[in-house]
């Protein structure tokens, strides 16, 4: 059993914009979000382009959801297909989270995601109400001024409300969850992917240990867990018990596992050459993500998968080298290699890189048979200044301005879709 009275009792809401970006395009489109047909879809002009998002009608009547194709959208007149304006659902996300700074301060407020934020109102109780109220303000200051739907869960750590944004406050648009209610309303849940926090694969990994419901793992041996899990089984089990002690703006899930990219192509690659050119491109980015959070990692991954007509499959091979590293062409040596080992000619659609083994770039091992190795580190951090400073087009390599490279387009979007 857990002591509740010893954790944190804290007033936490967990804002989420339902269809935000579908419910942005229907605002300017004229439509109500929550009685209109509107399907955000990448490219309007590609048969097989991805569904980016889709208006509640639409996804409860015709089953379409993000993630859909186009040409799943059935012909109906009712229904609006528009391409996404990334630029402008960044700016009123941006326009939101000053809405909730009027109620809190700036410490207070933690942007989760575009369309998600959590708010502590602890020490603005006295000055406009309860954790009910706050919330209900706060609604109904974003349907009159954005005519934007949103749901809000409340509870005493970040976890809670997030719970209780998913599992209940979507469906009745504002509800709250208490300690008490964790055996209550928690431990029902089953499956376990219904579960924020819980994915297929590790569903199907407590499936077999003869866990199908929140309840079954909060009551499991924590020792089996952490034997199964590592951390992460000392972390489901007390998540189970809806134990968080996370800092607002801290991680629910602490550590940053990894760095990586993953890219659908925009049509087959058949030749070995472009194929090349964009997993540069990829690696560029990987260790730019890197080094951003002053980040280098030990282990390179690479991925590919083959394009549909020729009956998909593929390949994951990672490989880890001696020395720590976010040094663009270090990656692309390692991907190489790989892709030469693995690589069976056949037609590729998408590639990931990723970059493990995560440790801080404090330190930089000298070589006295590579002196060069240190203006090489120093200069991928003065070109992410450039990029930072004057777009990420600013500099970018050669390849990219080959008919492989994909870098100098998706440099003119936003989020990897159109402004």
């Amino acid at each position: 059993m857990v002591d509740y009275s010893t954790l944190p009792q804290n007033t936490i809401l967990c804002v989420d914009m339902k269809s935000f970006y579908a419910s942005c395009s229907a605002v300017m489109e004229g439509l109500d979000p929550l009685d209109c047909y509107v399907a955000i879809v990448g490219d309007k002009e590609r048969q097989g382009s991805v569904v980016l998002a889709a208006s509640p009608r639409l996804k409860k009547e015709f089953g379409i959801k993000t993630g859909s194709r186009l040409f799943e959208i059935p012909k109906d007149p009712r229904i609006k297909i528009v391409e996404p304006k990334m630029a402008t659902y960044l700016r009123i996300s941006t326009e939101i989270t000053r809405l909730f700074n009027r109620y809190v301060p700036k410490e207070a407020i933690h942007v989760y995601s575009v369309d998600e934020s959590f708010i502590k109102v602890d020490g603005v109780l006295h000055l406009w109400g309860d954790a009910w109220t706050i919330a209900r303000k706060i609604k109904d200051d974003i349907e009159r001024e954005f005519q934007l739907p949103c749901a809000i869960g409340i509870g005493p750590n970040m976890l809670l409300a997030k719970l209780c944004l998913d599992l209940d406050a979507k469906h009745h648009e504002v509800a709250e969850w208490t300690y008490d209610d964790v055996q209550t309303k928690l431990w029902k849940v089953a499956p376990l992917s219904e579960m924020w926090g819980i994915g297929r694969r590790v569903e199907k990994t407590l499936n077999g240990m003869g866990i199908f419901s929140v309840g079954q793992l909060a009551c499991y041996d924590l020792e089996k867990l952490e034997k199964k899990f590592g951390v992460m089984g000392n972390q489901l089990y007390h998540h189970a018990w809806g134990v968080d002690l996370s800092d607002l703006g801290a991680p629910i899930i602490e550590g940053q596992i990894s760095f990586g990219k993953s890219q659908i192509l925009l049509r087959d690659y058949k030749d070995e050459e472009e194929i090349k050119h964009v997993i540069l491109e990829m690696c560029e980015e990987v260790a730019r993500r890197a080094r951003t959070r002053c980040k280098a990692g030990r282990t390179v991954t690479l991925g590919i998968s083959y394009s549909q007509d020729e009956f998909g499959g593929g390949f994951n091979r990672a490989r880890t080298v001696k020395e720590p590293t976010n040094v663009t062409m270090d990656l692309y040596r390692v991907c190489l290699e790989l892709f030469h080992e693995h690589y069976n000619g056949k037609t590729v659609r998408q590639i990931s890189i990723s970059l493990g083994n995560i440790v801080e770039d404090c330190e930089m091992q000298l070589d006295l048979f590579d002196m060069g190795a240190y203006k090489r580190r120093e200069l991928g951090y003065v070109v992410d200044s450039v990029r930072r400073r004057f777009g990420p087009g600013a500099l970018l390599r050669a390849v990219s301005y080959t008919s492989g490279g994909t870098a100098k387009h998706r440099a003119t979007l936003v989020g990897g879709h159109k402004r």
